[in-house]
C-alpha cells in the first residue's frame, strides 16, 4: 500500500515535522521504495518535488525535510508500484489545470481494468491507473461544470459520485486539492489529526523526533494533517471510516453534505464546519 500525506491549514504552515516521519516510510521503516513526491500550494502556484528514488535515501527529500515552505495545502505520496514502471512520469502527486486553478492529486490503491474514455483535454503522460483516474475526475468535472468552478457543496457531491463510480474498480484512497479545499477519500485506510490551541508536544512514530507546537504556533492557528496511518505515537488520530469522502478547509473538516461513497450504506453527514464522526 502506498502512503499518503496531506495538510490543510488556516494560515501558511510548514510540514517539515510530519514530512520527516513520512519520508522514513520510503525504504527505512517501511518497504515503499518506488518513488515519492510532494506538492505545496503557494498562492496561485504549486511547487512540486518528485523523485523516482526511495524517499529515505533521496537527496531531494533531504532538501524538503529542511526547507520550511509554508503552505495552506500540501499533498505528498510515497509509492509502492502496482501499475506502471518506476519512472518520473509515474511518480505522484500529479498536477493539472482546471477552471484557471492548479489541481493536485495522489492515489493509494489499485484500480483493475480501469480504462475510461477521456475527452482529450486531460490525458495521462505516464502509465499508472492513478494518473488515468485523476484525468477522468477532471474530465467529468469539466463536463459537469463547463462555466467554471461550482460551489463547494456541488463540487463535493460530484466528487462523491465519481469516487463511488471509480471505487468499484478497486482501492481508491486519494487526496485532491485546488489550493483552497483538500478532499480526502478513504477506500480502505486514511486518518487525520486536528492541531489547534491548546497545542501539545508530538513525537514521530517513524523517527525519534519531538516538537512542541506551542513554540511554533499562535492561538489562532489550525492545522489538519491527513495520512494513511498515524505519523505520531503520542496523539489521538481519527480514522476516516472506509467509504467516505471528507472535505477540509481552513484546518477543519467541513460538512458539505453526504460523505458516503459505498452504495449500500446509509449516507453520512457532517455538520457544517464540524468535526468528522467517530470511526465505526
Amino acid at each position: 500500500m502506498c502512503q499518503l500525506l496531506g495538510m490543510n491549514c488556516n494560515v501558511p504552515t510548514d510540514i517539515c515535522f510530519s514530512f520527516a516521519g513520512f519520508r522514513a516510510r520510503g525504504g527505512l521503516t517501511d518497504h515503499h521504495r518506488d518513488g515519492w513526491g510532494i506538492a505545496f500550494f503557494e498562492g496561485a502556484g504549486v511547487r512540486v518535488f518528485l523523485d523516482p528514488a526511495p524517499s529515505a535515501a533521496s537527496p531531494v527529500a533531504e532538501l524538503v525535510k529542511h526547507y520550511p515552505i509554508r503552505s495552506l495545502n500540501v499533498i505528498a505520496h510515497i509509492r509502492k508500484a502496482t501499475q506502471g514502471g518506476i519512472r518520473l512520469e509515474n511518480t505522484h502527486p500529479f498536477q493539472r489545470e482546471l477552471w484557471g486553478r492548479y489541481w493536485v492529486f495522489a492515489h493509494n490503491g489499485n484500480l483493475k481494468d480501469f480504462a475510461p474514455a477521456l475527452g482529450g483535454r486531460f490525458l495521462p503522460v505516464g502509465t499508472t491507473d492513478s494518473e488515468r483516474a485523476f484525468c477522468y475526475l477532471l474530465d467529468r468535472l469539466a463536463a459537469r461544470f463547463p462555466q467554471g468552478a461550482p460551489a463547494p457543496a456541488a463540487l463535493h457531491a460530484t466528487l462523491r459520485e465519481l469516487a463511488l463510480e471509480v471505487g468499484r474498480r478497486g482501492e481508491f484512497n486519494f487526496l485532491l486539492s485546488d489550493g483552497d479545499w483538500l478532499f480526502a477519500h478513504c477506500s480502505s485506510r486514511l486518518c487525520y489529526i486536528l492541531r489547534k490551541a491548546p497545542f501539545a508536544v508530538a513525537h514521530l512514530a517513524d523517527e525519534d523526533l519531538t516538537v512542541d507546537f506551542n513554540q511554533l504556533t499562535t492561538p489562532d492557528d489550525r492545522v489538519a494533517v491527513i495520512a494513511t496511518t498515524p505519523l505520531t505515537d503520542n496523539e489521538a488520530w481519527t480514522e476516516i471510516p472506509p467509504g467516505n469522502l471528507f472535505a477540509f478547509h481552513d484546518g477543519l473538516p467541513v460538512g458539505l453534505g453526504e460523505t458516503r461513497t459505498v452504495a449500500q450504506e446509509v449516507p453520512r453527514r457532517l455538520p457544517d464546519h464540524g468535526h468528522a464522526p467517530d470511526a465505526e
